[in-house]
């Protein structure tokens, strides 16, 4: 059987690209200020709380390049390899973070049942 091929107008394609291209400068500005307001704000979670942003900021870069990647699907058959590739990378990257945060935390509480003796 044939894949059919996804007949989407250029322009469709250049609209969808303007739109990702745009919703990133929106989420990197927002990312800069979020980043900023931890800086200015201390205390024992603040680490956590950068760490568990900079993950985030991660997930949306790969979101972005996934969103990226479907624009430019020219079947279904490939659509369906970029999305599983996808997913595979993130539920990866999700292990890996919840691993690292779960470090983070721990020697947080740790640090500070030392401060409490």
């Amino acid at each position: 059987m044939i894949e059919p091929k996804l007949e989407v107008p250029a322009e469709l394609r250049e609209l969808a690209e303007k739109t990702i291209e745009q919703a990133e400068k929106a989420f990197g500005l927002f990312f800069d200020a979020a980043t900023k307001s931890m800086t200015a704000i201390p205390g024992g979670g603040t680490e956590v709380s950068k760490q568990a942003l900079t993950f985030t900021e991660q997930n949306m870069k790969a979101a972005f390049e996934h969103a990226r990647k479907l624009v430019h699907a020219t079947d279904l058959q490939e659509a369906m390899r970029i999305q599983s590739e996808f997913l595979r990378s993130q539920f990866t990257n999700a292990g890996e973070h919840m691993r690292q945060i779960t470090g983070a935390v721990m020697s947080t509480a740790k640090d500070a049942a030392k401060g409490k003796s």
